[in-house]
């Protein structure tokens, strides 16, 4: 008799026996969820530790605060619940008792700051078991984004106080060979400052103030003791940061690496397509600017689809000796229509295919077609053509093109074609409408200097943007793509202050880039503290 046998044929009176001895109480007991302690760290959400951002993607329930709630977004899953309570303690044993799996996301450094005794020990009075995940410090992290470490020559020793303190000993902070890091000292340097200075402390020691660390809105406050009450007061600048005082601040000439970046703090308005965008996102932000993407344009299928549909035909039965695709858009429709048919990429079989546009060719080789001819350099249809060869009889059994296209794209590739001996037909794939309206406080940002610089990454997006949120303001660097788009902003009133030496999107970015660091050292050499173009007031911008 096999085990499972055995089992089956066991009494039944004494399952009946063990029910009767367990306590009814025991049988009710409900299961306590998890509870997870999780440091934020000083601001910038690419410091959360991997166990930080597995805690947070496990979680049913984020009790955050209006800090650290943007960054627990960004990798929570889609159902999990947000609360912003002022009772987190409440909140957190509540959720916990009612069998949730939950994280409390604290801003800063709670093992610094001492914020983790208190969260701590409300889970250990209810009896809620609970875990610490903790993260980047704000007494570490931000003095690496402001260009210095805390040791260093002669520098062996570190000390952590509060900077609201009214009783420290000033005497001993004010020997040399120490750095001093002083938490929520930022409004009261100057205070610190004196206070060391009638200590005995050198009038030449470097201190630097640090606001908002780690974001992209850091400022850097940098001089010495006897230099930086004057600063402080020149910069205007208010808030909660962090002081730090000792020979390593003078590390900053050398290492000064984060608000050095050409496009720091710059906000940068992308009008999109329904191309994706994330590659000039990325580049962006590696610049240290902060994208905001704002849809201008919707794609839809052609009103009368009978033409796509007999060019589709033709390109699987072997009418066309070539097929030219000039947008991302134009693959994605001809990739559909495919699909509707029950064919794929092998239905390109045999044809060549020419392609202009880093990200069209992207989108080709994703659905499994390589182009033949992509122009070299520029990536434009002027660029295209002056590379696609004339029709030869002799060596072309067919002299046709399909240019699929959207419903306003412009006629110069079909006349050049055409000029080269090629019969194009010349098929609208898709239709381009105008989007809606971006939200009322994007387009108030766009019409007062909100934003730093606007990237135009074709003609269409310039009319589409100014048409559904009107101009950029005169203060906003206008960066155009290539000849054609810088022309489109030029009759719209603009005047074009970048334009990309090659006419891509890494090309764009680079020269936004490029100006910015011109700014930014014309900006140092003057005395100024910013170079974005959002914070300084010009003379209204003409006409091009």
């Amino acid at each position: 008799m096999t085990r499972a046998a055995t089992a089956t044929a066991a009494p039944a009176e004494d399952t009946t026996v063990i029910a009767a001895v367990i306590p009814a109480k025991a049988r009710k007991k409900t299961t306590v969820g998890t509870v997870a302690l999780v440091a934020a760290g000083p601001g910038d959400p690419d410091l959360l530790t991997l166990r930080a951002v597995a805690l947070i993607r496990d979680a049913d329930i984020v009790v955050a605060d209006d800090v650290t709630e943007p960054i627990a977004r960004l990798h929570s899953k889609p159902d999990a619940e947000f609360i912003l309570a002022g009772d987190h303690a409440k909140a957190v044993v509540d959720a916990a008792r009612d069998g949730k799996n939950v994280v409390r996301l604290i801003a800063g450094d709670p093992i610094v700051d001492g914020t983790l005794v208190a969260e701590a020990a409300a889970l250990r009075k209810a009896k809620i078991p609970f875990e610490v995940a903790p993260g980047v410090s704000d007494m570490t992290g931000i003095p690496a984004y402001a260009g210095f470490s805390l040791t260093g020559g002669k520098v062996r020793q570190i000390r952590v106080v509060d900077g609201t303190d009214t009783e420290l000993p000033w005497a001993d902070l004010a020997q040399p060979g120490i750095t001093t890091v002083y938490l929520n000292g930022a409004d009261l340097c100057a205070e610190i400052a004196a206070s060391l200075l009638a200590a005995g402390a050198d009038a030449k020691t470097p201190i630097a103030v640090t606001r908002q660390g780690t974001t992209v809105d850091q400022r850097t406050l940098a001089g010495t003791l006897s230099e930086i009450g004057a600063i402080a007061k020149r910069s205007k600048q208010a808030g909660p940061g962090v002081v730090v005082v000792g020979e390593v601040v003078a590390q900053r000439e050398k290492a000064d690496w984060f608000e050095a970046k050409p496009l720091f703090g710059w906000r940068v308005l992308i009008p999109r397509t329904q191309e994706p965008s994330d590659s000039i996102v990325n580049l962006l932000r590696r610049y240290g600017a902060v994208p905001m993407e704002v849809p201008t344009i919707s794609v839809e299928p052609p009103r009368t689809p009978q033409q796509i549909d007999r060019a589709v035909h033709g390109l699987v039965s072997g009418r066309y000796e070539w097929i030219g695709f000039t947008s991302v858009n134009a693959v994605r429709a001809i990739r559909e229509k495919l699909a509707s048919y029950g064919l794929d990429a092998r239905s390109f079989a045999g044809l060549k295919v020419a392609a202009v546009g880093d990200a069209t060719v992207a989108a080709l080789i994703e659905f499994g077609v390589r182009p033949d001819l992509v122009p070299e350099g520029e990536q434009t249809t002027a660029a295209l053509l002056d590379e696609w060869p004339g029709y030869d009889s002799l060596i072309d059994p067919i002299n046709r093109i399909f240019l699929p296209r959207a419903d306003i794209a412009t006629e110069s590739l079909v006349a050049g074609l055409t000029e080269l001996g090629w019969e194009v037909e010349d098929i609208t794939a898709f239709r381009t409408v105008r989007a809606a309206p971006p939200p009322a406080e994007t387009r108030e940002a766009i019409k007062t200097g909100g934003f730093d610089a606007v990237l135009f990454t074709s003609s269409s997006t310039v009319r589409n943007l100014v048409g559904i949120a009107g101009k950029p303001h005169h203060t906003t660097v206008v960066a155009a793509i290539g000849p054609q788009t810088a022309k489109a902003a030029a009759e719209h009133g603009l005047r074009v202050d970048v334009q990309a030496d090659t006419s891509t999107l890494i090309g764009l970015v680079e020269a936004l880039a490029a100006h910015g660091e011109e700014l930014r050292l014309a900006a140092l050499e003057a005395g100024e503290g910013s170079w974005r173009p959002s914070r300084r007031r010009t003379p209204a911008r003409r006409k091009a």
